[in-house]
């Protein structure tokens, strides 16, 4: 809760002060007033997190704090506080916009959950559109970075369908990026200035993850201390995201169905119907349709779903887009740790265009992610920084148990030539360096101009590490004499 900025309007100077003192011992930053004309005034001045007022004030009351407040600043959250005999006029003016009410008397502590649950909230949308900035850049229509045919189709698809308000079906392999097409498709939606709700089915127990897709009222099981609001209820208005969609027993599938379908649902342990308008995204390892043939997922919500469906295809069926991602994480996580990197060697580049990448573009953004923290400043990533292992067949050790490289076979492509293991990383390094420029020398008939290019580096860098090797040629002498 630290950082809240909260607002309290009650007339009542004991109370006013004791909710006062309570959020500030929280770290909550507050101000209060003792009027609704008072507290009309602050609200056309200041920016709030939370405004907590009494439904009655002189001046003016709750409810026309709560309409001016949600008018002037629709992301601020209201809390009511009322006695008994106005509960009803409460519940309405939840239907406007209210996030909860407390009634009179109460404890400090019932009102401090409530804060700290709205806090939560909150965070949630920090978060949302933190990420919205990010995949603006990493995932949008004309800056996705790849340029494989199939995914190139993949984004045109999902142009089409991200304008709509149909329900999406998303399939891939774990580490495709299922949950940056959900994304996508929201945030160029109608709804991109709505809430993005994410669930992953397959985290929780079938009774939690009820109350938490549909909340539940007070009393409903053990530990329901007070009502609250599910996931689908938090994303009115936005999208919801059901990840391992596939995973829902019967029983919720059927209720996630009904509530596609009506636009309504109960919470548990509750009677009212709650309506709703979301947009459903479900992602799946697999095509949902094999589930139902399997019996294991409902027949009319797969048509629902996958009515519009999305396939991601794994990294290893377009590589040629591995070398513009890991290019594009590069850059990106160079400028995060401010180093001055040259790029890829070629080896590393050899390296990543033959492996498989079972992990697909989430296991090569962290092979980079990684590379980046290891490599040296001014110098181009090579094969161990992108391994992780201080000894490896790069370096003349030993093929490692956890490396993906290792175990495909594919480190004797670049490996080092047959020697004894080197005393220290530093001196493999520089026996690896050494061998490698000579070898490229050779294959460019000792033109330093074609070598720099080749191994990344400046002309002048590549002079440098020759006279420090003692590697020279002749068409190398003549090309320093020409300039």
């Amino acid at each position: 809760m630290k950082g809240l900025k909260v607002f309290i309007v009650d007339d009542e100077p004991l109370m006013r002060l004791s909710m006062l003192d309570a959020l500030e011992g929280v770290g909550c930053e507050v101000m209060a007033a003792a009027t609704g004309t008072e507290g009309l005034a602050v609200l056309g001045t200041h920016q709030f997190d939370i405004v907590i007022t009494d439904l009655r004030l002189p001046g003016a009351d709750g409810l026309t704090i709560l309409k001016t407040c949600k008018e002037r600043s629709p992301t601020t959250e209201v809390i009511l506080i009322t006695a008994h005999g106005s509960v009803d006029t409460a519940v309405g003016a939840i239907k406007l916009g209210a996030y909860d009410y407390i009634t009179k008397p109460f404890q400090m502590d019932e009102l401090l959950l409530i804060v700290e649950r709205v806090g939560k909230i909150l965070g949630l949308r920090r978060e949302n559109l933190e990420l919205k900035e990010v995949l603006e850049d990493r995932f949008s229509f004309g800056g996705i970075h790849g340029c494989n045919q199939h995914m190139r189709a993949l984004l045109e698809k999902i142009k089409l369908v991200a304008a709509t308000d149909s329900p999406v079906s998303v399939v891939g392999e774990p580490g495709t990026g299922k949950e940056l097409v959900a994304h996508t498709i929201h945030l160029n939606s109608p709804r991109r200035d709505q809430p993005l709700i994410k669930v992953c089915c397959a985290d929780l127990p079938e009774s939690l993850l009820e109350a938490e897709l549909f909340g539940h009222e007070k009393g409903a099981f053990v530990g329901a201390l007070r009502q609250r609001r599910g996931r689908f209820e938090l994303a009115h208005k936005g999208t919801v995201l059901l990840d391992d969609i596939d995973a829902l027993s019967p029983a919720l599938q059927t209720k996630v169905w009904r509530a596609l379908e009506g636009k309504k649902f109960e919470r548990v342990g509750g009677r009212e119907p709650v309506e709703i308008d979301v947009r459903i995204i479900g992602a799946s390892r697999h095509d949902l349709r094999e589930a139902v043939a399997q019996g294991r997922f409902r027949s009319d919500l797969c048509e629902r779903l996958a009515a519009v469906q999305i396939v991601v295809p794994p990294l290893r069926e377009r590589r040629e887009d591995v070398l513009v991602i890991a290019e594009h994480v590069l850059k990106a996580r160079s400028t995060t740790l401010d180093k001055s990197l040259k790029g890829l060697s070629q080896p590393s580049r050899d390296l990543l265009l033959h492996y498989s990448f079972p992990g697909n573009v989430g296991e090569l953004e962290q092979m980079v992610e990684r590379a980046v923290a290891l490599g040296r400043d001014g110098e181009p990533l090579q094969p161990w920084d992108l391994c992780g292992f201080q000894t490896c067949p790069f370096l003349g050790g030993a093929p490692q148990s956890g490396c993906g490289f290792c175990a495909e076979g594919l480190s004797a492509k670049v490996a080092a030539p047959e020697s004894a293991p080197a005393a220290t990383l530093a001196t493999a390094r520089e026996a690896f360096e050494k061998d490698y420029i000579a070898a490229v020398l050779k294959q460019v008939d000792g033109s330093r101009t074609n070598a720099a290019a080749v191994l990344g580096l400046s002309r002048k860098a590549l002079w440098d590490k020759c006279k420090r090797y003692g590697l020279s040629s002749a068409k190398g002498e003549a090309e320093e004499s020409d300039e």
